[in-house]
């Protein structure tokens, strides 16, 4: 039997942010994690994609009926959260309390903030090592 034309676990290569202000929202992302535009943008998409790769961001222009913020929250991996943190804040990103968290003899930390469209996103280590 032939293998499908498809992966059968196809990859995650792009979340859809809705968002009322693109520039506002790029520049965010931009300053605080460092990624950059991809070609192709128009007035209403941009792509923007990390230099150390996984998915990208797509910033759509949202409907005027659509709600800020979405059930949902981008997360970046960070060996060391703390350091992140204080570096970003630094910057005028405002993340809160850094958590500690230890399931099956495993920790990772995190914390938690807004991107200016209201969006969840939180840096994590779970899964990396410092």
């Amino acid at each position: 039997m032939p293998s499908p034309p498809y992966p059968s676990s196809p990859p995650i290569v792009r979340l859809v942010l809705y968002v009322r202000d693109i520039a506002k929202v790029a520049g965010f992302y931009q300053r605080f994690f460092g990624m950059r535009p991809l070609p192709g943008a128009t007035d209403r998409w941009l792509e923007l994609a990390s230099a150390e790769g996984g998915c990208t961001i797509a910033l759509h222009q949202a409907a005027v009926s659509q709600k800020s913020g979405a059930a949902m929250k981008l997360v970046f991996g960070v060996a060391d959260v703390q350091a992140f943190k204080s570096a970003k804040e630094e910057q005028g990103l405002k993340l809160g309390a850094v958590h500690t968290v230890t399931e099956e003899g495993q920790s990772f930390e995190f914390a938690n903030a807004k991107d200016p469209a209201g969006n969840s996103i939180s840096i994590s280590s779970r899964g990396l090592t410092k």
